[in-house]
């Protein structure tokens, strides 16, 4: 073939590219793994607790033996609204434990209160031996 030209050397190598159809397929054999994985997993375990139901009758009284205990600002607390100062709460406890019966406490806290007093509290409480702990949820004025 005198009048065509020789082949040229670049026709016979193939460029490089990248495929991505195989890459697809792997992803979604990946998403279909985990989800298969997901389905299979069992239910957690739960321990089944029993919450106390709030009612009107349930309000803490002053009068009664319960002590309400009130955390402030600046070292001070509130023991049945009388000021006393945070140093003071384990032997009120003590004294508190050894005269009544049926110890209990409520622990509140004012809109100046931090939460490393009322902490410490709680654990003076525990220290006393005290059970019946309660925290109040809402913020009450100072000294009430």
């Amino acid at each position: 073939m005198a009048g065509s030209p020789a082949p040229k050397v670049e026709e016979g190598k193939k460029k490089a590219r990248i495929e991505i159809i195989p890459l697809i397929d792997v992803i979604f054999f990946l998403l279909a793994t985990f989800v298969l994985f997901t389905l299979s997993l069992n239910k957690l375990v739960s321990i089944p607790v029993q919450l106390p139901v709030a009612s009107a009758a349930s309000n803490p009284n002053p009068d009664n033996d319960m002590v309400i205990l009130q955390m402030s600002d600046g070292g001070t607390a509130y023991w049945n609204k009388e000021l006393i100062g945070v140093n003071e709460i384990p032997a009120r406890l003590e004294n508190y434990k050894k005269t009544v019966t049926n110890p209990r406490v409520l622990v509140a806290g004012d809109n100046k209160a931090r939460f490393g007093s009322t902490v410490l509290a709680l654990d003076a409480i525990r220290r006393a031996g005290i059970l019946q702990v309660s925290v109040e949820t809402i913020v009450r004025p100072t000294g009430r």
